[in-house]
């Protein structure tokens, strides 16, 4: 058990150690502006903006489409604009568009009217990198002009002041106080995503038997809050210390691919889970090993400190998935010159996040003041049944990434139809554990509890036909695994190109690697599993490729097919106008010899999971799921990679512009 919990640790840190480079954030302003005025004599003037922009990012032309850099002037008193915005620095061609790096300079003249005036107006541009655009930004000015000119009027916003002859500029940073406020939001968020909700029950029934008394049950709980704490912001800001100290990431995203999808993690959160309901149901008691408990504390006893670190160092481990991305857009800050930011708002966010759970712990103490009696166990056996359900995510996990074919969708869904029928029969009293005291009848809060489980189970039932289900979307395996399913669209005979809409031909079967390692595409959508073969077929058939980042052990990936991609519009678009493809981050299937990957730094890659990570980061810069991108036949980007979005709206403006691009590039 020690070995276990010293492996469980190393994983932790390396996993921590990972989300410094998986996952990116804007700067606080990507570009810094300054302004000066020319007299070109005759009361011609020429306002010049010069722009400082963020290494790793770019900014766009006046004449871009969708990301144009902009000049709006404040109502004109006293003097009249001459001509455009225009551009001095010659602009990059950049994936199809033309853009600056480093530097840019734009002019506009102002002829004035009389002796003096006052220009006031704002610049608007957007920055991008290779994975995203960070959201409109505004550099506002204000420049006397003329003889005698008045003083330069304040900026309203006290950020990017200038004046006409000295070119001074400010940061335009937001405050410490808007990321503290940002992480803490996040934290909070935190407590309702598939991975961190199902320790909500573990943590209620872990602390029901830990307290003798209301003061200590605070104490332990208070602890147990300070050890989730330090085991989010002492590591990292570890990690950030020595980031600064050696300039660098000395990071690997494999490691934590191999906590989130591996099937020994998986396996061992399942039976962790499997292991607290037996307990719940009364099987046994467990019991911290005192040789386990003695190590973390010499003066602890049995669920002393060392259980309840145990109890923290577990919700943080299986919590990781989803709480890793935005660890890691807090820690990306480290890498660009910031090191106090990086900690304070990680703090805030593990503070956030332990709040509630540290309340919870809590709860169980205020529960002994009241009358004890049979209610107590039927609370433990409750929550039993929900553990039984949420402990099948991680077998879940396991079972797509290796193809095992264990928990197929109508699999899935059956256990969960049935364990939440026996906890509706458990609470109108029809089923008794050893450890409950018989029920003469049923109380008003069981009779609602049970018709809300009930109703719930009939929500499911549906879904072994085929209903999306889109309320469990992100717990249920991918509709595709399913085998009695009728689709809501035409289904191609496989192994067959099939006419679309457009009277376009497209693949049905994936191509030769699809069928060569037995991979499934998501939803019934026709496409193929390498970006060459889809570069090929679009080059064969005129339409710009689809490219879907992702895994299946990813959750909001699932979240994004059933609540997005089963628009019809957006069906629409993506079965008619794109050649799709599909990168598996995750998959563990292993590839022959010939479909081997060197990697640059000499490493030979053998599992399509391995592959497709890293060839989504050399070309893409991206390391997480989903993500989008869309190319064009020469395989460049047409517009920005997009991220999990559920807006179904804004996916279907990324898709169309991502065909006005094409159409511009042919």
């Amino acid at each position: 058990m020690l070995t276990l919990f010293k492996r469980i640790s190393a994983i932790l840190a390396a996993a921590l150690l990972w989300s410094v480079a998986a996952f990116s954030q804007a700067p606080d302003a990507t570009a810094s502006w300054k302004v000066t005025s020319s007299d070109l004599g005759s009361g011609l003037y020429e306002l010049t903006f010069t722009a400082s922009i963020e290494s790793g990012w770019h900014i766009y032309t006046t004449d871009n489409e969708y990301n144009p850099t902009e000049l709006e002037l404040d109502s004109p008193v006293g003097f009249s604009l001459v001509g455009v915005l225009t551009q001095v620095t010659e602009p990059t061609t950049f994936q199809g568009d033309k853009v600056f790096f480093d530097k840019a300079v734009f002019s506009q003249k102002i002829q004035l009217e009389g002796d003096n005036a006052t220009v006031k107006g704002e610049l608007t541009w957007s920055g991008c990198n290779e994975q995203f655009c960070a959201a409109p930004e505004h550099f506002e000015f204000s420049v006397p002009l003329g003889s005698g000119s008045p003083q330069a009027a304040p900026d309203p916003t006290g950020d990017n002041l200038s004046s006409a002859s000295d070119g001074t500029e400010s940061d335009g940073s937001n405050s410490l106080w808007a990321l503290i406020i940002e992480a803490i939001l996040w934290g909070f968020a935190m407590l309702l995503t598939p991975c961190v909700f199902p320790m909500v029950p573990m943590t209620i029934s872990f602390f029901m038997k830990q307290s003798q008394s209301p003061a200590e049950g605070r104490v332990k709980a208070f602890l147990y809050g300070l050890f989730i704490v330090l085991l989010y912001t002492v590591p990292i800001s570890i990690i950030i210390g020595l980031t600064w100290l050696i300039g660098g990431n000395a990071v690997t995203a494999d490691i934590f691919n191999w906590l989130a999808t591996h099937w020994l993690p998986n396996i061992i959160f399942f039976i962790v889970f499997m292991v607290f309901a037996a307990s719940f149901f009364g099987a046994f008691e467990i019991e911290l090993p005192s040789s386990l408990a003695n190590k973390s504390d010499a003066k602890a006893g049995k669920g002393g400190l060392g259980g309840i670190f145990f109890m923290a160092l577990t919700l943080v481990l299986v919590s990781f998935s989803c709480t890793g991305p935005i660890v890691g857009t807090v820690l990306i800050k480290s890498t660009a010159g910031e090191f106090w930011t990086p900690m304070v708002t990680m703090l805030a966010f593990s503070v956030a996040f332990a709040l509630p759970f540290t309340i919870l712990a809590m709860f169980p103490s205020l529960l002994k003041k009241m009358k004890s009696g049979s209610w107590l166990n039927s609370v433990k056996v409750v929550l039993g049944f929900i553990e039984v359900a949420l402990g099948f995510k991680f077998l879940s996990v396991a079972d797509q990434t290796y193809h095992w074919g264990l928990l197929d969708r109508e699999v899935y869904l059956a256990i969960w139809i049935v364990v939440f029928s026996l906890l509706g029969l458990y609470l109108l009293g029809k089923l008794r554990f050893k450890n409950d005291s018989p029920l003469e009848h049923i109380s008003v809060t069981r009779l609602a509890l049970a018709i809300t489980v009930f109703s719930f189970v009939v929500y499911m039932i549906p879904g072994m036909w085929g209903a999306p289900l889109k309320a469990l979307s992100g717990y249920l395996p991918p509709i595709e695994t399913q085998d009695f399913i009728v689709w809501n669209y035409a289904e191609s005979p496989v192994g067959t190109l099939s006419t679309n809409a457009r009277g376009v031909e497209v693949s049905s079967d994936g191509g030769d690697f699809a069928q060569k390692y037995n991979l499934k595409m998501p939803m019934g959508y026709n496409g193929y599993f390498t970006i060459e073969d889809g570069l090929a077929a679009s080059k064969a058939t005129g339409k710009p490729v689809f490219v879907d980042i992702t895994g299946h052990g990813c959750v909001n990936c699932r979240e994004m097919e059933q609540r997005v991609w089963s628009d019809p519009k957006v069906q629409d678009i993506m079965k008619n106008d794109y050649i799709m493809v599909f990168l598996y981050n995750d998959d563990k299937t292993k590839l022959e010899k010939e479909d081997w990957v060197m990697t640059n730094d000499g490493k030979t890659l053998k599992d399509i999971g391995r592959v497709n990570s890293y060839i989504v980061r050399e070309r893409f810069d991206v390391n997480a799921q989903p993500n989008y991108a869309l190319l064009g036949s020469d395989g460049n980007l047409l517009v920005p990679v997009r991220g999990y979005n559920l807006s179904v709206e804004g996916f279907i403006d990324f898709l169309e512009s991502g065909l006005e691009k094409y159409k511009e590039s042919l």
